[in-house]
């Protein structure tokens, strides 16, 4: 089966327009919570609001996975004052701009 090509620009052009919504989603539920980094919460936030309850169970136990690997040390604990050359402390975070 041969797909022509305007089958495969517009293709791509909701996939990208579609990845747009979706990072733009991903900061607004960010900025609500007063963070300035989207994490793990948002993405399935993200997803259980488009409805899709099968991704948004995988993406939580994926989310579960993630955090009984990481080593007990770097878990939050309490809140400390940051240190001026900290970054940010969990590894799936995605730092927003301009919120």
């Amino acid at each position: 089966m041969k797909i022509v090509g305007p089958v495969v620009v517009c293709v791509l052009d909701l996939a990208f327009k579609y990845a747009e919504n979706i990072a733009k989603d991903l900061e607004l539920f960010a900025h609500h919570a007063g963070r300035k980094v989207v994490n793990m919460d948002d993405v399935v936030l993200s997803v259980f609001s488009a409805r899709n309850d099968n991704l948004a169970a995988s993406l939580r136990s994926l989310g579960n996975e993630l955090k009984a690997k990481e080593p007990q040390s770097e878990r939050k604990r309490k809140k400390v004052p940051a240190k001026k050359d900290d970054k940010a402390s969990s590894s799936n975070a995605i730092h927003t701009t301009g919120l």
